[in-house]
């Protein structure tokens, strides 16, 4: 079924089809109109779920987790601030384990307040070990929801599923929402590998010592050492999980492929351009207008951030001249934090590219196609690529 609608609805879609069981619910813009679909889905019997408001973020979390314990697909959803908020807890259900899908609608964080675009808010909390994944449009995030499911109870780690606040999520574009046959084949119901039950009782996440010990069997336990071992081992082969859940998806609905990266004009380019989210789709528009007047340009739209596929990186990138990292982030006193990643997942190759760094749309500052394209052009013939610091795009000063 084809409909025209704004982003959050193509997530209130993806997360009906998923068969979610408990939805958390605490307002912020502009994730709100997502959790109020939400409600009018439950409230009509749409959707057979429980729909539970909270007094904050750090409540809505904390309600995924207790729902995750006991078994139940759990989801919820915010932006900026109110994902700070929940820090602590998102440590808790990353450590737990626990299959929990969140849709971050990315925003720039206080203070100063803003409410408007940028990729700060999800940056900030890459290191809790959530998997994060980006999307470009409509259709991304419907379906992006719905792959996330499947990866999380894969691998038994929490998914943010981020995309652009107002950019995508406030505007109407067309989409698909799949048959919910198709997504059943897909995505059958989760069966835990534990869960809290009254009749069976149990403590978890009890303070662990530093050491390896017994436990209550006389089994050896791992000690916390060996618990963030194994987050860490699984996340990465969350990366291998991802590809083979977007390859099982891609055969049954005919989209995806490009579990990673998302590429365009790239395999002929000299230089590529690199970002996340809608801002990659706006930089085809400058591609196509530099292609016309012979300049060997491309650009690439990173899907997955956290865990980097960076053996994916550098194989889309090897052999290009440079390397444009365009983001609407800061790792405040050094450099974005995409550039970062980008050049670490380059170190060690052959011939690496040049790399250059461009800070732009920090709180939702206006992205111009024009002065992407003088940007880009003006990088493209420079003769020697010189690696500095980061150039700010759109900066009033």
């Amino acid at each position: 079924m084809h409909i025209i609608e704004a982003g959050n609805v193509a997530a209130a879609m993806g997360i009906k089809l998923a068969g979610v069981q408990v939805i958390a619910a605490y307002p912020i813009t502009p994730q709100t109109p997502l959790t109020e679909k939400l409600s009018e889905l439950v409230d009509s019997g749409e959707m057979d779920a429980q729909y539970i408001p909270v007094e904050s973020e750090h409540s809505a979390m904390s309600v995924c987790i207790a729902a995750s314990s006991t078994g139940s697909r759990a989801f919820t959803a915010t932006s900026a601030n109110g994902l700070l908020y929940m820090h602590e807890q998102l440590q808790w259900a990353a450590g737990a384990r626990l299959p929990i899908v969140m849709c971050v609608v990315n925003r720039g964080i206080g203070a100063p307040w803003t409410v408007w675009n940028d990729h700060q808010d999800a940056m900030s909390q890459r290191d809790t070990g959530w998997i994060q994944l980006y999307c470009c449009d409509h259709q991304q995030i419907t379906d992006t929801v719905i792959q996330a499911f499947k990866i999380a109870e894969t691998v038994r780690i929490p998914v943010m599923v981020c995309y652009d606040g107002y950019i995508l999520s406030h505007t109407y574009m067309p989409f698909d929402v799949p048959k919910q046959s198709d997504i059943d084949r897909f995505l059958p119901a989760f069966e835990p590998d534990w869960a809290l039950n009254p009749a069976c009782p149990a403590n978890l996440n009890t303070v662990t010592l530093p050491d390896i010990r017994p436990d209550i069997r006389g089994n050896i336990a791992p000690g916390y050492m060996e618990i963030r071992h194994n987050l860490h081992t699984d996340l990465r082969r969350a990366i291998e999980v991802t590809a083979d859940v977007d390859a099982e998806f891609t055969e049954i609905f005919g989209r995806g492929g490009n579990p990673f990266i998302e590429t365009y004009h790239c395999n002929d380019a000299a230089q590529v351009i690199i970002c996340m989210g809608s801002l990659s789709y706006q930089i085809r528009d400058v591609v196509d207008l530099l292609r016309q007047e012979g300049v060997s340009v491309g650009v690439a739209g990173l899907r997955l951030y956290r865990p980097f596929p960076d053996k994916a990186v550098a194989k889309a990138l090897a052999g290009k001249k440079e390397v444009m990292v365009f983001e609407k982030a800061l790792s405040y006193g050094y450099e974005g934090p995409l550039f970062t990643d980008i050049k670490a997942a380059l170190y060690g190759i052959e011939n690496p590219p040049a790399v250059r760094n461009f800070i732009l749309g920090l709180g939702g500052r206006e992205i111009l196609t024009r002065d992407l394209y003088k940007t880009i052009k003006a990088e493209c013939s420079q003769t020697q690529v010189k690696q500095n610091d980061p150039v700010f795009i759109g900066l009033k000063l």
